[in-house]
């Protein structure tokens, strides 16, 4: 009741003494902190002091040399984020489109994707909107966007979630191809079927079965069964042994496209694909924020016509 009364008796300056908290937690220093929110190293310590009393639990351990969470500290910051995004998204959602959208946005998506496209145009994003701050996962499994509490997740291929909302970002398919190496060696698939006989390189990637390929060519959708004496969990790895002229490749078109255009590698069954489209994937709550929808509509921007877009037509075609 004590504690109720406290928070209670001044909501503004709890929202701020969260803030300044959160920013604590993750630059691990009062100094740095105070310098952010400019305010005195001496005041961040009251702030903080003040807070740890209000809630009745102890934040952060101090050492001379650093400054750590502790696990109540944890739980604290899971809480006072979440408190922060909620106000920050009621603000949003009635005050509109924002020309300088504020805050921290966590997004997720595969690796390479993340690496050579997402990433680089999230730095163009944070030149534009330095009110913002980024957080970027890049994971080659599909995340719980809402249990791993992720803003946006881009993700290649369907959106399967009804609770979940999609934008899509640009239209795309996955391809089969392989060094030219490794054709003259082992002959060129005429057939689906001619797959089974071909060594196939496997790579469990976010939302394909391991060891089946789901295709559509002019019979409609097919599934063959695809086996090879070596497959990895790191698409760039598989990726490399295409390359290398290990085998067969089934992946993303704008992930082979420098290659193919290199002939570093070659299509094969030019009549088959898998649709694979990228797509920008938000909670429903989350797709209200001005902030997730700048960064939204910012990443469609610049995955289809930006230095870093991504290239989907016109290579290794039929």
């Amino acid at each position: 009741m004590e504690t109720h009364n406290a928070l209670s008796a001044n909501k503004d300056g709890f929202l701020r003494d969260l803030q300044l908290f959160c920013t604590v937690a993750r630059r691990s220093s009062f100094i740095t902190a105070s310098t952010e929110m400019g305010i005195s190293p001496s005041h961040v310590s009251m702030r903080i002091a003040m807070l740890e009393k209000s809630l009745g639990v102890k934040l952060f351990l101090r050492t001379t040399r650093r400054v750590s969470v502790t696990s109540d500290g944890e739980a604290a910051f899971q809480w006072a984020q979440k408190i922060l995004e909620d106000v920050q998204g009621m603000a949003d959602a009635f005050a509109g489109l924002k020309s300088d959208p504020r805050g921290l946005i966590r997004i997720s998506t595969s690796l390479r994707l993340g690496r050579e496209h997402v990433s680089p145009i999230l730095s163009l994003l944070r030149k534009r909107y330095t009110g913002l701050e980024i957080w970027l996962e890049l994971l080659d499994r599909r995340v719980d966007l809402v249990g791993e509490s992720f803003d946006i997740d881009i993700r290649v291929g369907d959106v399967e979630e009804p609770h979940l909302i999609a934008s899509k970002i640009v239209d795309s398919m996955r391809i089969l191809c392989a060094a030219p190496a490794y054709l003259e060696r082992a002959g060129t698939p005429r057939s689906l079927s001619d797959l089974a006989q071909h060594d196939c390189l496997l790579f469990r990637e976010r939302d394909q079965r391991f060891g089946v390929w789901r295709v559509t060519g002019p019979d409609g959708e097919k599934s063959v069964k695809v086996t090879g004496p070596i497959a990895s969990n790191h698409s760039d790895i598989v990726r490399q042994w295409a390359l290398e002229g290990c085998g067969v490749i089934m992946a993303s078109i704008w992930d082979v496209a420098s290659s193919l255009e290199s002939g570093a590698l070659v299509r094969v069954l030019p009549n088959h694909q898998q649709p694979a489209d990228v797509w920008a994937v938000t909670s429903a709550r989350a797709s209200s924020s001005a902030k997730i929808r700048v960064c939204v509509e910012f990443l469609k921007e610049q995955l289809t016509s930006g230095p870093f877009a991504l290239i989907t037509r016109g290579v290794g075609g039929p």
